[in-house]
């Protein structure tokens, strides 16, 4: 049976991921800070019939990270990596003028340093998977200069170019940045609070996207999630 590793998956697009995988037989190791609200998650994901290992944690934290991929090769080794847990450095998102420098440095840890991290404790079983996945979640804000996005940004464009490097450095594995565009998500209310979210896809809508890929096998390379729906 496969295996996947969603950080962030509590809610928004990891918990639409989770329950998407878990309807294909995936068994999931799956991540969030608020133990409550994952602990739903994994109650939802469970009624599909695969296992499901919920753990609690602060993905920066190298112990939580080794504890995930320890659960992930006691459900049989790992073929997926989907690195979500992110954060925006600001809430609601200022402009570059103001933005706070601890705020930078948190979502450069969070959505940079915590994912290599990641990636680097589960190389040793992604290498071993038959088609070993890394999917590092992009956005928009990476490629384009967005007002007030500075920030938040910086750290996937960073993200970005890991993934870009790791895919050349480890052949053997498909490294997909997905920028699943603007979604109906609580992190996106706390980055513009004041916008209109109407008309923005839920994250269940944007996950047969990420489905195509995997069921595509897509080479190693940066993906648009609204391009990859539309190809359907």
């Amino acid at each position: 049976m496969a295996v996947a590793i969603i950080t962030g998956a509590s809610k928004g697009l990891g918990r639409a991921l989770a329950l998407a995988l878990a309807r294909r037989g995936w068994d999931l190791v799956l991540n969030a800070r608020t133990p409550q609200v994952l602990e739903r998650t994994a109650q939802d994901v469970r009624t599909h019939g695969t296992r499901v290992t919920a753990l609690p944690g602060d993905v920066t934290d190298a112990a939580h990270r080794r504890d995930l991929v320890a659960a992930a090769g006691a459900l049989g080794g790992l073929d997926l990596l989907v690195n979500n847990a992110s954060v925006l450095g600001a809430e609601p998102l200022v402009r570059l003028d103001a933005h706070p420098l601890a705020g930078l440095r948190q979502a450069l840890e969070v959505n940079v340093v915590a994912a290599l991290g990641l990636v680097q404790e589960a190389l040793p079983l992604l290498r071993r998977a038959p088609a070993g996945t890394v999917i590092a979640l992009s956005s928009e804000a990476a490629a384009e200069p967005f007002e007030t996005w500075g920030g938040y940004g910086a750290s996937k464009a960073a993200l970005d170019q890991l993934a870009a490097v790791l895919a050349v450095e480890e052949p053997g594995l498909r490294v997909w940045a997905v920028d699943p565009g603007d979604m109906r998500t609580d992190l996106y209310r706390s980055a513009a609070p004041e916008e209109d979210e109407e008309g923005r896809p839920l994250p269940e809508q944007v996950v047969p996207a990420f489905l195509r890929l995997l069921d595509g096998r897509a080479p190693s390379g940066r993906y648009g999630a609204p391009a990859l729906l539309e190809q359907r």
